[in-house]
């Protein structure tokens, strides 16, 4: 390509049309070089399995991070729904109660008005803006007890009416900033992801195989491994430790039978997880309502230390709290690790631990 050539060396005197020629072919001899079109460049060294796998699970961790904040800005989002709703419905209500009082007001101008007179309460029924004639000093002077009585009651109800509408108004503001977290922590995480499938590719089937196994399996691994857990899901050994009480023993079994499911970010069952949406769950079948998110559950509970867990604790990893594990025993979880590998049994000692609450 023309733009590879050396150029002439030229005088600086040359004239404006010379050395803005000279300038645009060194800027393109440099674009080809960065961009590797020269033909001298080196292909990035090819990563070894090891290599892959440390990437990948840095990948993982990554996207596990924004799959929390992700959780955490649609626990958020779903609320201002929820309060929406909530807002809309109580607006609606006091409509209702502000149409009845102005059809009283209306019911006793129309009588005034057969008898002769012209109450102002018809001409509140008659405005276009009656807020503003409620606040006129003439309809205020000349309205009677009575009238006086049922306007405040209107005048009321309007502003209640006005403040759900700001209320919603703030609401709305606050659903729309967390749909567009949403959004960014969505692209964060299955960019991620991705960047972690084109990576896998790069591996044999049996490099694959392998790598999955490294992901923290511990003796159940996959779907296929279910059928060998017993009638409820829960393996023979390891972790058969003596659960202190009803409802950690009933999380247990619960994420016991979940043994095998995918991993799917976002979700919490009953047939796929994350892994604060597995802690969710399981505690959920128990009778016993969890924050969604890792950062949250770890506040849920009364804090443990490493040696006094017990099963049933959820155990922590990290040091932004974005893993988290139901614990069962014998230095063993259950977890949901990531998406090459589905909910299992692994030691926790497998990833950095950062703490344990006892949620009962």
């Amino acid at each position: 390509m023309a733009v590879h050539r050396k150029p002439r060396q030229r005088s600086l005197g040359g004239g404006p049309a010379r050395t803005v020629r000279t300038a645009v072919t060194i800027a393109l001899a440099g674009v080809a070089t960065t961009t590797g079109l020269e033909g001298t460049g080196h292909a990035a060294p090819r990563l070894t399995p090891e290599q892959v796998r440390a990437k990948v699970e840095q990948l993982y961790q990554q996207a596990e991070v924004a799959t929390e904040k992700y959780n955490g800005a649609k626990e958020k989002a779903d609320a201002a729904e929820k309060r929406i709703r909530t807002l809309g419905d109580e607006a609606a209500r006091r409509q209702q109660n502000l149409n009845a009082a102005r059809d009283a007001l209306g019911s006793v101008a129309a009588a005034q008005y057969r008898d002769g007179g012209f109450d102002p309460a018809l001409r509140l029924m008659l405005s276009d803006d009656p807020e503003r004639y409620l606040d006129g000093a003439e309809f205020t002077e000349r309205a009677g007890v009575r009238q006086t009585a049922a306007v405040n009651r209107v005048r009321r109800q309007l502003r209640e009416i006005e403040q759900l509408r700001g209320a919603a108004h703030v609401q709305l503001t606050s659903l729309q900033s967390r749909q567009t977290e949403l959004r960014r922590q969505k692209r964060t995480v299955t960019g991620k992801l991705a960047e972690a499938r084109r990576l896998l590719t790069r591996l044999s089937p049996e490099q694959r195989a392998a790598l999955g196994e490294g992901e923290g399996g511990y003796g159940v691994t996959g779907r296929t491994s279910r059928a060998a857990t017993g009638a409820r899901g829960a393996p023979a050994a390891p972790g058969a430790v003596a659960v202190p009480n009803s409802r950690a023993a009933a999380a247990v079994a619960y994420a016991r039978q979940k043994l095998g499911s995918p991993y799917v970010w976002g979700a919490t069952g009953p047939d796929s997880f994350d892994c604060s949406g597995l802690v969710q769950a399981a505690y959920r079948s128990a009778g016993i309502s969890l924050p969604r998110t890792t950062y949250a559950q770890i506040g849920a509970g009364r804090r443990v230390s490493r040696s006094a867990l017990l099963p049933g604790d959820l155990v922590f990893f990290y040091s932004g709290i974005s893993h988290v594990g139901l614990y069962i025993g014998d230095g063993l979880m259950i977890h949901a690790p990531n998406p090459s590998a589905p909910v299992r049994v692994a030691p926790i000692d497998q990833m950095p631990f950062a703490g344990a609450t006892r949620v009962v």
